[in-house]
């Protein structure tokens, strides 16, 4: 899974493909496309599909998949897409990686950036 062609990922703030983001979200955009972008559909031992959960009052209640961890590469920006929401949501979201957790261990371990890498 990953973002349509043609659509436009906010980098750390709430992303729905095609709309813009809400008031108040960082509106750094990352094209897709761009050859500065890099994308990767594992991370920390993650792979696209895995459920994660988020450190952020906007994910409340919410869950949560990993879709892919992205590196801008001119501006050493990363941020972690993930697919969900609340219940019956599907929208792509976008958090810094120390907001990432595995399932579980929000709030009682470190986040998935923190940690060490496992193997696939």
């Amino acid at each position: 899974m990953g973002v349509p062609s043609g659509k436009v990922v906010v980098a750390h703030g709430t992303s729905v493909a095609g709309r813009p983001p809400d008031r108040g979200q960082d509106q750094t955009m990352a094209d897709p496309k761009d050859p500065k972008v890099r994308r990767s559909d594992t991370w920390a031992g993650l792979r696209a599909g895995d459920p994660v959960e988020i450190d952020d009052p906007r994910a409340r209640r919410g869950t949560f998949a990993f879709v892919a961890h992205v590196e801008h590469l001119g501006s050493g920006g990363e941020w972690v897409e993930v697919v969900g929401g609340k219940r019956g949501d599907r929208k792509l979201w976008s958090f810094r990686p120390d907001q990432v957790y595995r399932v579980g261990a929000k709030g009682k371990g470190a986040s998935l950036d923190e940690e060490p890498q496992l193997p696939f």
